[in-house]
């Protein structure tokens, strides 16, 4: 695996984890009952964003390191997931 792809999978991991992760504990105004005039009351009352990218780091880093050494063992190729004989896998099995 190159340096450029490690980091692209990196990233595709870190914004999938922060997606999932964002509307988790979400407290809306709605909820708190204070809405601040111009917002809808589904809008966040309190976004701590910065602890909440700590949280997806962490975790990205987690499995990242897992699906990188998936990669790079070998337990898993491009040739076990090539359903439609795309490549040249034939050859090297």
């Amino acid at each position: 695996m190159a340096i450029t792809s490690a980091f692209v999978l990196f990233a595709v991991i870190w914004f999938m984890v922060l997606f999932i992760t964002l509307p988790l504990r979400l407290t809306t105004q709605g909820d708190t009952g204070k809405v601040t005039p111009g917002t809808m009351p589904g809008s966040p009352a309190e976004i701590n964003m910065k602890r909440k990218f700590k949280i997806v780091t962490l975790i990205t880093i987690v499995l990242w390191a897992i699906v990188t050494g998936i990669i790079l063992s070998g337990v898993i190729s491009i040739c076990d997931i090539d359903w439609f004989n795309r490549g040249n896998c034939e050859a090297t099995q």
